[in-house]
């Protein structure tokens, strides 16, 4: 318990975090969300190209396989 007293009368003591650390923080904080907002954007682009392609495979039959591709 007394380690947690020490930590905070340091802290106060050395003045805590300077308006810079303050503003580098919510930047990252910031950048932090943009990245995660884009996984869940590629997620849902990733999730939506599979379905196609499945949809896409599922319509495939033998007489389409004994056809020439047509470059």
């Amino acid at each position: 318990m007394w380690r947690i007293s020490m930590a905070k009368a340091l802290v106060g003591f050395i003045g805590g975090p300077t308006p810079a650390e303050l503003q580098q923080t919510a930047t990252l904080r910031r950048r932090v969300a943009d990245l995660e907002a884009e996984v869940g954007r590629l997620k849902t682009e990733n999730d939506g190209l599979l379905q196609a392609l499945r949809e896409r495979v599922e319509s495939v039959n033998a007489s389409d396989l004994m056809e020439p591709v047509a470059h």
